[in-house]
């Protein structure tokens, strides 16, 4: 019997913890749609600005497929800003992980627009620094640069899963 009450007072204690718990995080593997805009905050913060599409296939009312594609802005500080400056370019493919908020604004023309903005906790690069030449001209590339990093995230030392290992 003992047993038994103490399940329940645990079940309700973190029960009542998750009710009050709430987070926003998002994922998003896309390709940016112009190259990253690097500046500083006057106390000397790097942040770094660039657009992500993401594209899907969908039906649509005659069961044709079609692409759909939304997209966001992304924001990167610190020192993971400076290095998605210096290793990412438009069309470069990116793993981002963040938290996302919903802008509303108002054109030109006075209608009510929204914006998905990301501000990057986490981001990893897809493919190799030959990516680059998927958008454009690399002439002005210098052949003896080192690859960029694998992941900028603050857990190093962390060794992904392969893709076999994968259950699903």
């Amino acid at each position: 019997m003992r047993v038994i009450s103490l399940k329940v007072r645990y079940n309700r204690f973190f029960q009542e913890r998750l009710t009050h718990m709430s987070f926003n995080k998002v994922i998003i593997v896309g390709n940016l749609g112009r190259d990253p805009e690097l500046r500083y905050t006057p106390q000397g913060t790097a942040v770094c600005n660039f657009s992500m599409a993401t594209t899907e296939k969908r039906r649509d009312k005659s069961g044709e497929y079609q692409d759909v594609t939304t997209w966001f802005r992304v924001t990167v500080w610190d020192k993971k800003a400076e290095v998605a400056a210096k290793y990412l370019q438009k069309g470069s493919q990116v793993y981002i992980e963040g938290r996302l908020k919903l802008d509303e604004w108002t054109d030109r023309d006075g209608k009510t627009r929204t914006t998905l903005d990301v501000t990057a906790t986490d981001m990893q690069f897809i493919g190799s620094a030959g990516g680059r030449d998927s958008g454009g001209d690399s002439g002005d590339m210098d052949d003896n640069m080192p690859e960029p990093p694998k992941t900028t995230s603050a857990a190093v030392g962390t060794t992904p899963t392969p893709d076999d290992d994968i259950p699903f």
